[in-house]
């Protein structure tokens, strides 16, 4: 990053946020017509029991714009959210486009990653791991975030085997 002028080309630069609050920043910068990219992936986290996905900042207090010599820092500054331009000397710090482009096309094929499909009851899956390698079962039940009883059909009966969730996989 360097601190230039920007010659009436729009040019990135990067915002620091107030703590939690990087996505009220980037809609309050859209509401104003000012260009923003606020890098975000999704992860899973575990709610009321239960895993659900969720988006996040992948860099917390900080987000880009894009401005050219037109708009005013001072009303970046001000935006509701956010803490400040980053800068040297009172000059705000210009990213380069190709650190900018490349952070966007990595937040794509973070968000483009389809979530893991969630073991349930009856579904058929492959067992991946162990003595039991290559047969298929039946989820009867998952125990906690990383075990699942299967029912595999065994000697002309079922019968129930646990294992960790990381030894099957789906048929």
């Amino acid at each position: 990053m360097e601190a230039v002028s920007n010659n009436g080309q729009t040019s990135w630069y990067l915002v620091q946020c107030k703590p939690k609050e990087g996505f009220r920043a980037a809609e309050h910068l859209a509401n104003q017509q000012i260009h923003c990219f606020h890098p975000t992936h999704r992860v899973r986290r575990r709610r009321a029991g239960q895993l659900h996905w969720q988006v996040e900042s992948l860099f917390p207090h900080y987000l880009f714009v894009r401005l050219n010599a037109d708009q005013s820092v001072a009303k970046v500054n001000s935006t509701r959210g956010v803490a400040r331009l980053v800068n040297s000397l009172g000059r705000p710090l210009v990213v380069s486009d190709a650190i900018v482009a490349s952070v966007i096309k990595q937040c794509q094929v973070l968000n483009n990653e389809a979530p893991e499909p969630e073991l349930k009851a009856g579904t058929v899956v492959t067992i991946t791991e162990g003595c039991f390698k290559h047969l298929q079962a039946i989820v009867q039940m998952t125990r906690g975030e990383d075990r699942v009883v299967l029912l595999l059909q065994l000697l002309s009966k079922e019968q129930r085997l646990e294992l960790p969730i990381k030894a099957v996989q789906f048929a």
